[in-house]
């Protein structure tokens, strides 16, 4: 006689709340992740602003190749190094993109937009008490020949990449980790090298926003702001065809910073028995 087979078991195992949630729900470690984003965002636009302005300074002895892919090197620096505190977003649309995705809370947002804002604005007035307003303190400009639509297009597209490339590189799925740093730094002297000359390839309000708060006027930064957003808005899109609405544990923890070591729940399912 063949026996019932026995009913299978579920054991759960139950563990601390990992500790990267603990740490981010906790308020009062929010100023470590607004100095991140200060102090990653400053160093960002230092190099990114900076390099037109020591070009202008030594009369072109860094040269666009250099230019351009300074700021990714950062990029890359900055995120292996401090990105596990906030995210290191340090730009307005990756906040905004994450938010979107569920992977990082809207009621945090407007600290990290100023934090942005004001590790920007503090990068182009200390470039402007060591050099003076030489050579435009590196604002964002469309080329020549080049209107402000085309140039607002290009931002788009660039930033549809950007973005794209932070959310897909985050999610569990492509499990890639520090790997990441490289993506995007890649990407943005990818896109600089090729795009440069059309927009300045920006990919962030507040990197175009500084130096046109410092030098008092904003003539073309409508492009800068629109581009972006809409890019960014797109690349939310995609990734919802590509990986549905979000969501990922993964990604929140790269959306959020950990500050601390990550706890892993499991649960584990015992074999049902075999007929006898």
């Amino acid at each position: 006689m063949v026996e019932e087979p026995a009913p299978a078991t579920r054991q759960e195992v139950h563990l601390v709340e990992p500790r990267w949630i603990r740490d981010f729900a906790d308020d009062s470690n929010w100023w470590r992740r607004v100095f991140c984003e200060i102090l990653g965002t400053f160093l960002l636009v230092m190099v990114g602003c900076g390099g037109g302005v020591v070009d202008a300074v030594s009369k072109g002895a860094i040269g666009r190749p250099a230019a351009v892919v300074a700021p990714a090197l950062m990029v890359m620096a900055i995120i292996l190094s401090i990105g596990t505190v906030s995210g290191a977003h340090l730009n307005p649309v990756v906040s905004v993109a994450f938010a979107l995705r569920h992977e990082f809370p809207w009621k945090r947002v407007p600290r990290y937009i100023a934090a942005q804002l004001a590790g920007g604005l503090l990068a182009c007035l200390v470039l402007w008490a060591l050099f003076g307003k030489v050579g435009g303190l590196g604002a964002t400009v469309p080329g020549p020949g080049i209107s402000g639509v085309q140039a607002m297009g290009i931002e788009a597209i660039l930033t549809l990449g950007l973005v794209g490339t932070i959310l897909g590189t985050a999610a569990g799925a492509q499990n890639v980790g520090p790997l990441s740093a490289l993506a995007v730094g890649g990407y943005i002297a990818l896109a600089g090298l090729w795009s440069s000359p059309i927009s300045g390839a920006s990919m962030n309000p507040v990197r175009s926003f500084a130096p046109d708060a410092v030098l008092g006027h904003f003539p073309h930064y409508w492009v800068y702001l629109a581009g972006p957003s809409i890019g960014a808005l797109a690349a939310v899109g995609a990734a919802y065809v590509l990986r549905g609405r979000g969501g990922d544990s993964a990604a929140a923890r790269a959306a959020q910073g950990t500050l601390g070591t990550i706890v892993l729940s499991t649960t584990h399912r015992d074999a049902p028995a075999e007929e006898g």
